[in-house]
């Protein structure tokens, strides 16, 4: 199993990085909570990881902090959820507000999370209200220092849509919250605000 790497960012295409180790190439798929924290392309990284392997396919996710790992393994032991749920719980809001939605029992704002229905909503709060606590979630500030993309807003668009949003909401949300000289990093994280409408 692969626990973590350490070694030079190559490339980052939300939700997809490339780390290079050794002269390897490791592709990581990792939610925008820790793509918001990387360093910039060609400096050295260190993430933990998870390694997935399923009947017909073997997948590496990447993350900056344990208390996101930690909750990404938590929550895909929530029946119908998966690493694709999972990644846009990640990338939609942090782990620490994710706990107290769930503490809360907030389901309305759980739903606001691309891919999360009522009942899903509904089984995360009944079976991570008692985990959420042991799985030290605290996280610091988000920093977001990221070289400029040459289309910041067209990258950002295409990540939105791989974290589940659907391309008319994806446009709307860009449209709105896009401003001149923002980073592609920059548009995700406004553009999720705006869509949980905090």
């Amino acid at each position: 199993m692969i626990g973590r790497l350490r070694g030079i960012l190559v490339s980052k295409q939300p939700p997809w990085l490339l780390i290079d180790v050794g002269g390897v190439g490791y592709e990581l798929e990792a939610p925008m909570s820790t793509i918001y924290d990387l360093p910039p392309t060609g400096k050295e990284v260190t993430l933990l990881t998870h390694y997935a392997v399923k009947e017909d396919s073997v997948a590496l996710y990447g993350f900056m902090h344990e208390a996101e790992r930690a909750l990404f393994r938590n929550l895909q032991k929530v029946s119908g959820i998966g690493a694709k749920i999972s990644l846009a719980v990640l990338s939609g809001v942090s782990t620490a507000d994710f706990a107290r939605l769930v503490q809360a029992g907030d389901v309305v704002a759980l739903t606001k999370i691309p891919g999360i229905g009522k009942k899903t909503a509904e089984r995360m709060v009944v079976e991570l209200r008692d985990r959420v606590d042991g799985m030290g979630i605290s996280l610091p500030g988000m920093t977001g220092k990221a070289a400029a993309p040459v289309d910041p807003a067209g990258e950002a668009t295409v990540a939105l849509q791989q974290l589940g949003y659907k391309p008319a909401e994806v446009t709307r949300l860009v449209q709105k919250v896009a401003a001149e000289g923002d980073t592609a990093e920059s548009i995700i994280r406004k553009a999720l605000r705006a869509a949980l409408g905090s």
